[in-house]
């Protein structure tokens, strides 16, 4: 006879699927918690270290969670945690008979005689909570996954959220003797002089970077202009190079769609007036160089997202998703205003919206530990200023948080935008015409720096002038991080060095 297997759904009058695995008994450890609770009782040193790992709520049973919050409450103060301070701090909290009185706190040190394995034991204490914490927040995205009404999108961010704050739960010491620290980074210092390894994803500028040193890994790099400047094509200028060298690329595209993108990038790199694609179409040898581009395109490791109103948590699960899959190494977006923030946070406050977005940012790139590039608008500050029109840190838009999180900002100046004809050299007033600046006004990591650049507006198209004409480089002059108000329009005088970039 066939052996029945147990059932574990039925069918409920409302016609409802409802698991009976929801009667299961939660994932614990009621054994470990005691011992780990007695230990911390009879051991000072057990204490400091686990202390950080835990909370109350990591606890299954209730009676140790007033335990363990008195334990906290009496070091935090300074006092000596054992039976007698314990068992006074219970009775001023008034759950000295919610945790088993003090006879039940004698029966928890007895049962352990040191903290010897204290740490094993909390770590399979917190895998238990994560467990738990798991289910429990399955269960709300499955409930919300149920309602009619339910917007997918905000039940992506639930999900992501829910899932976030799990995996926040264990605390990761971050720290490190110097001694351990020192010798790799020696070793890279002298690798990137013999130029075994290069600082960062080098840009299609050569200057720029020789003397900034290139995008660097868990870096957020703020590409920052006025409309009109350029901006898109010079960051798909630096995606596409990075791309061609074999870097993983990826271009989050929230302005452009993705046939639009992909004319301007057939464009810059055939060489082709970019109006044929939508005004004058394509010739014979316009054809003919489009796809000898495109056999060039196709083999190299880009891809492009063009998802429109992208919120922080969405491009965060997209991010990452694509680097375990792609094994992307390089992200751009465009571009930062246009994202929106979390559902449930900072609604009706943009500032706080884009500081949200902008730590988000930050967070891909430090978690994923790649270049992060986003593009930003500038406040039309720079429109109404009289003088060069070059760009200030303060007119970064919308919020100071992109200047703080940013580890590089990068702003680029044409002349010929603002009808000047004209740079603005002391010595040297060459025409304007087809060339651009750009600066790196914040670079934490690297050197500040303002040249300029070829621009070929048919093309749109950023290039490495034939010849320089002036060359500024703030990294001896000023430091790191040029304040809101300063006007770089007077060139610096550089000094020759030897350094690698």
């Amino acid at each position: 006879m066939e052996k029945l297997k147990p059932q574990t759904n039925y069918q409920s009058r409302t016609g409802q699927i409802i698991s009976l695995e929801k009667g299961k008994i939660p994932p614990q450890a009621i054994d470990l918690e005691e011992v780990v609770i007695g230990a911390l009782m009879i051991d000072q040193k057990g204490i400091t270290e686990v202390l950080h790992l835990l909370n109350a709520d990591v606890f299954y049973k209730q009676s140790h969670q007033h335990i363990f919050e008195a334990i906290r409450e009496v070091y935090l103060k300074g006092d000596a945690v054992d039976l007698l301070t314990i068992s006074d701090q219970l009775e001023v909290n008034g759950t000295l008979e919610l945790s088993g009185g003090q006879f039940y706190l004698i029966q928890l040190t007895q049962k352990v005689s040191s903290s010897a394995h204290i740490e094993y034991h909390t770590r399979i204490i917190l895998q238990k909570y994560i467990q738990r914490r798991l289910i429990k927040s399955a269960n709300k995205i499955i409930e919300k996954s149920y309602m009619p009404d339910v917007d997918v999108f905000d039940l992506l961010d639930d999900a992501y959220n829910e899932l976030n704050d799990v995996s926040e739960v264990s605390v990761k010491p971050q720290e490190a003797h110097i001694g351990t620290l020192m010798e790799p980074q020696i070793t890279k210092g002298e690798q990137i002089y013999r130029q075994e390894i290069k600082p960062g994803i080098e840009t299609p500028i050569k200057k720029l970077t020789r003397k900034s040193g290139g995008w660097r890994d868990d870096e957020l790099i703020i590409l920052a202009a006025r409309p009109g400047m350029g901006k898109t094509a010079l960051a798909v200028s630096y995606a596409l190079h990075a791309a061609k060298m074999g870097i993983p690329t990826a271009f989050f595209s929230l302005e452009m769609s993705k046939e639009q993108l992909t004319n301007r990038i057939i464009s810059m790199e055939a060489r082709i007036d970019n109006q044929k694609f939508t005004l004058h179409g394509l010739n014979d040898d316009d054809a003919k160089r489009s796809r000898e581009a495109k056999l060039m395109l196709e083999k190299i490791p880009f891809y492009i997202d063009d998802t429109a109103a992208l919120s922080i948590e969405q491009f965060q699960i997209k991010a990452k998703r694509m680097a375990s899959r792609y094994g992307i190494k390089f992200f751009v977006l465009d571009y930062l205003q246009l994202m929106t923030g979390s559902s449930s946070k900072s609604k009706g406050n943009r500032e706080q919206e884009v500081s949200n977005i902008s730590r988000g940012l930050k967070l891909v790139a430090k978690t994923l530990h790649v270049p992060m590039m986003a593009l930003s608008q500038l406040s039309r500050a720079v429109e109404t200023r009289g003088g060069s029109k070059r760009p200030l840190l303060s007119d970064l838009r919308e919020s100071g948080a992109i200047e703080q999180d940013a580890d590089v900002v990068h702003f680029i100046y044409r002349p010929e935008y603002y009808k000047i004809d004209q740079w603005d050299d002391e010595y040297n007033r060459e025409p304007t015409y087809n060339e651009a600046e750009y600066i790196i006004a914040k670079n934490r990591n690297g050197g500040l720096v303002r040249n300029r650049m070829k621009f070929e507006k048919e093309f749109t198209l950023f290039s490495d002038l034939e010849e320089i004409y002036e060359e500024v480089f703030f990294e001896k002059e000023l430091p790191k991080h040029i304040p809101a108000s300063q006007d770089y329009s007077t060139p610096i005088e550089e000094e020759e060095d030897d350094l690698p970039f």
